[in-house]
């Protein structure tokens, strides 16, 4: 069953399903060594990755598994970067979380306001019990948004990830639906 790509409104932001007009911002994104220093997958070299990537929304939302929106600032509409809720199992009720913001948009608390819309979403229309997010143990600015979520760390996934020769551990990360209510996160 199809699981549409919601419009989200936050008190910064606006989370939408992408458009064509995303790409050159999307490829700016993921072509960014920097940014994506700690992904378990290099940088993008190629501008067909968009189209992939773009393709790759779609069948998610179409086949039922997840959502990935765009997210821009209402100030300017300018592109911050994307938001994912996938690999949904409705028979588990669970789901994963994850997130990549461009450099601009560090340091201002999108990360965390666009993760907790779409969670807020996700907790109100899907019969959702867990979600799970990870992070690179090297990445500690992802691991404060997710532990300002109400995510607890649950474990190391050690040597998860050999990224362009450098091998790198994982942090595992779960969020309950009763923590969640608890944090009044919804």
């Amino acid at each position: 069953m199809p699981l549409p790509t919601p419009t989200l409104h936050t008190a910064r932001l606006r989370l939408r399903p992408f458009a064509d007009d995303d790409a050159d911002d999307l490829f700016a994104l993921q072509s960014n060594a920097h940014v994506l220093r700690y992904w378990d997958s290099p940088a993008w070299k190629d501008r067909s990755r968009i189209a992939r990537f773009m393709n790759g929304c779609r069948q998610m939302a179409d086949e039922g598994t997840g959502v990935r929106v765009a997210i821009e600032r209402n100030s300017d509409q300018a592109f911050a970067g994307w938001c994912t809720f996938n690999s949904w199992n409705p028979d588990f009720r669970s789901a994963s979380l994850g997130y990549c913001l461009n450099e601009e948009s560090w340091g201002h608390g999108y990360a965390t306001e666009a993760a907790r819309a779409l969670l807020g979403w996700a907790f109100d229309a899907l019969d959702l019990n867990r979600v799970q997010a990870e992070t690179d143990t090297r990445n500690t600015a992802s691991a404060r948004v997710l532990e300002k979520l109400g995510f607890v760390r649950e474990g190391t996934l050690r040597e998860d990830c050999i990224v362009n020769g450098d091998v790198s551990d994982t942090w595992v990360y779960g969020l309950l639906r009763r923590d969640w209510n608890r944090l009044g996160a919804a």
